[in-house]
Order: C-alpha cells, then sequence, then structure tokens
C-alpha cells in the first residue's frame, strides 16, 4: 500500500509580521507611558519604526525567527535547501511572503491549519518583539520569550491533532 501523506503549507506575509510588531510596540510604549513605569523618551524608543536602522534590526529578527521555525518543526518540514548565508532573507527583506510547506500523516486534521498558522505568526511577531525589547525595554522582553515559547507548543499541538479513523462499510448481504 503506498505511504498517504498531507502536504500542508502555512504563508506568512512579512508585511503583516512587521505591522503587528510595530503596532504591539507602540502600544506597549504607550501603555508604559500612561502608567508611569517610562518616561517620554523611552517609551518612544521602545517603539519600533519603518526608519532604516529600526527595519533592520526588526528583519533581522524575523529572518531569525523564520530560521528557528525550521529547526523546532523540522520533523515534518519539506526544504530541499542544503546551503546558508548570514543574510536576512530576500522575502523578509522584500515585505515578501516566507512559506512553510510540511509532509504531515494522512490523518493529521486539517481544522488545526488556521490554528498552526495564526501560533506560527505569533512566534514571528514574539521573538521579534523579544529581540527588540532586549535593546530597548528589557523589562518586557523576557515576556515576549514566554509568549512566543508558548506560541511555538500551540503550533506544535496543532501540528499533531490527528482525525480519528473511519471505520470501512460493506454492502448488504442479500
Amino acid at each position: 500500500m503506498a505511504e498517504s501523506k498531507k502536504t500542508v503549507t502555512v504563508t506568512l506575509e512579512v508585511k503583516e509580521v512587521v505591522f503587528d510588531v510595530q503596532n504591539k510596540t507602540h502600544l506597549t510604549g504607550v501603555s508604559r507611558k500612561a502608567e508611569g513605569t517610562k518616561d517620554y523618551e523611552a517609551a518612544a524608543n521602545m517603539q519600533a519604526s519603518e526608519d532604516d536602522e529600526h527595519s533592520y534590526q526588526i528583519r533581522r529578527s524575523i529572518s531569525n525567527a523564520f530560521g528557528e521555525l525550521k529547526v523546532e518543526l523540522g520533523e515534518y518540514l519539506n526544504e530541499s535547501a542544503t546551503t546558508s548565508t548570514n543574510k536576512i532573507i530576500k522575502e523578509v527583506d522584500a515585505n515578501g511572503q516566507l512559506v512553510l510547506s510540511f509532509i504531515l500523516p494522512s490523518n493529521f486534521n486539517s481544522a488545526a491549519c488556521d490554528s498552526l498558522g495564526a501560533e506560527l505568526h505569533e512566534y514571528m511577531v514574539a521573538r521579534a518583539i523579544a529581540d527588540w525589547f532586549t535593546i530597548t525595554n528589557k523589562a518586557d522582553a523576557g515576556d515576549y520569550v514566554n509568549i512566543a515559547s508558548a506560541a511555538l507548543e500551540r503550533a506544535k499541538k496543532a501540528m499533531y491533532k490527528r482525525s480519528r479513523p473511519k471505520r470501512p462499510t460493506y454492502p448488504l448481504a442479500q
């Protein structure tokens, strides 16, 4: 009997990841200023922007997080690359798409696909924010490391969802 596998493809839009990083760092900065734990300068500095020096760091972090995902989820990853460089992934630099293609068992529960994609997005965002806050706001950096770890665990949980087998049916005997 031929082996039957399911291919599940997750596409992450880089501009969505970048926007989410910028938005969350903005909201965190505004919150810390409002609660009085950061002065206006510190609150402003922790907010990631599209400026070159900010954009480079965020994109480097996104590129690194994508590499980490490939290692963490490599068991099922359909990847053919045999070389590596230390350059930022071109899709990250160009606001392209990051694509992960997984070869999963035939009984993978497809209902978990949306959750898998959402958790991989959350992981990428949280890892990038953790890196950013390690530089600009150490007090909150650890929280985002924990958020990233939890998102990765939920992504793995989604990958391991399986459908119940269906009992074969037979024609009624006459």
